[in-house]
């Protein structure tokens, strides 16, 4: 059985064009290839990497463009590089000139993996900073609240004082019962 170059391409929205790397991919020559549109967060998320790993065998080689196609965090990284090992599949990452058949290749793997968790690890507290610094200016964030104060104020007195139901309050502020319900629960 002859060894086979294997690819795997991912991009994390659907907005994002997967042609880039499919075009290295086959330029570098891989015969087969599997691509998806997913978050690199979690391998185990990622139907296309998992029947990658599946069909690896002995002697094939697993390429990719660059290393954080792969995963996002040295965990994820280290248990592919791991499963790779085992099955006896070299891994090559293109932009970064990594081949774990070599022993230089495999530092380089374990380096670039760590750099790749720390630069997730900053892009998410300077995301948290982002957050925190935008609710001291007062921004708030999630859906829209579907009553205002007034509206609150004016559905507990039409309750009280005119004796409005609730769906009769529900369909006045065009607003579902479960609001009109969660209103009044404010307002004792």
């Amino acid at each position: 059985m002859s060894a086979t170059i294997v690819g795997y391409a991912r991009v994390s929205t659907t907005g994002q064009s997967l042609d880039i790397q499919l075009d290295k991919l086959k330029a570098y020559g891989c015969t087969k290839v599997f691509a998806e549109k997913r978050s690199g967060r979690q391998a185990d998320s990622r139907p296309e990497l998992q029947a990658c790993l599946q069909f690896v065998r002995e002697g094939d080689t697993l390429v990719i463009s660059r290393l954080d196609r792969m995963a996002r965090s040295i965990l994820d990284l280290t248990k592919i590089a791991d499963q790779l090992k085992k099955k006896g599949v070299s891994l090559k990452v293109l932009d970064q000139a990594i081949d774990t058949a070599t022993s230089e290749g495999r530092l380089m793997f374990s380096l670039l993996a760590s750099f790749a968790e720390f630069e997730n690890d900053i892009r998410a507290e300077r995301q948290l900073d982002g957050i925190a610094k935008a609710k001291e200016r007062g921004v708030t964030f999630g859906r829209k609240r579907a009553l205002t104060l007034a509206d609150r104020e004016k559905i507990r007195l039409l309750r009280e004082e005119d004796k409005y139901s609730v769906p009769q309050l529900a369909e006045r502020f065009k607003v579902g019962v479960a609001t009109i319900y969660r209103s009044l629960q404010k307002s004792d």
